[in-house]
């Protein structure tokens, strides 16, 4: 069962952390490096918590799944400098490392697939690369968003445009997959949540 509108509370049994990436700001939204924040942003919807909260450098909020806590954050500085602000909740709540899992976009899968994964480098993801160097630790689950990469755009200028009509609605509905994916993590644990949904190829 999936409970809204609670705050954490002493009582749970454990509290875990979901990180959405992406820019601040009015001109960044639904740009295609935004999609750790979309996700975030349908966990809210659909657990009725509010992240609206400026907390620790980022906007925080916090629900429960079951008997746990869930904090979801998007950290409000920029993409390569996110780190800091995970670091700082994790620290503050005295976080063990695999309770947390940050949601981002990917250049090297197609729009409409997710990929999560116990572990593992920041694929040359600039966010992940700050959060890893920030943590010290690479042992942190991640759940990648496809995006796919264009041959005539350079990869900044491709992941800070929207997506086409087409494609946005393939994300979208890898964002809403993704959001499932993630309460899965929480409730099952990752190998669950591999197992369910890394053979979904397609959303």
């Amino acid at each position: 069962m999936v409970k809204g509108r609670a705050e954490a509370s002493g009582d749970m049994a454990e509290i875990k952390m979901i990180v959405g990436l992406g820019n601040p700001g009015k001109e960044y939204a639904g740009t295609r490096h935004n999609a750790g924040f979309e996700v975030i942003d349908s966990l809210a919807r659909q657990l009725g918590a509010d992240v609206k909260k400026k907390k620790f450098g980022g906007l925080f909020g916090q629900c429960a799944i079951d008997d746990k806590s869930v904090i979801l954050l998007k950290p409000q500085r920029y993409m390569n400098c996110s780190g800091e602000v995970v670091a700082t909740v994790r620290g503050f709540y005295r976080l063990a490392i695999e309770k947390i899992v940050v949601v981002t976009d990917d250049m090297a899968l197609e729009p409409g697939r997710i990929r999560i994964r116990r572990k593992g480098s920041s694929g040359g993801h600039n966010g992940l690369e700050d959060i890893i160097a920030s943590l010290g630790s690479d042992e942190f689950a991640r759940l990648r968003i496809g995006i796919g990469q264009s041959a005539e755009q350079n990869a900044t200028d491709y992941v800070l445009r929207r997506p086409g009509d087409e494609e946005k609605e393939l994300i979208g509905k890898a964002v809403e997959k993704a959001a499932q994916a993630v309460i899965c993590w929480v409730k099952e644990g990752v190998d669950a949540a591999m197992n369910k949904f890394n053979v979904q190829n397609n959303v």
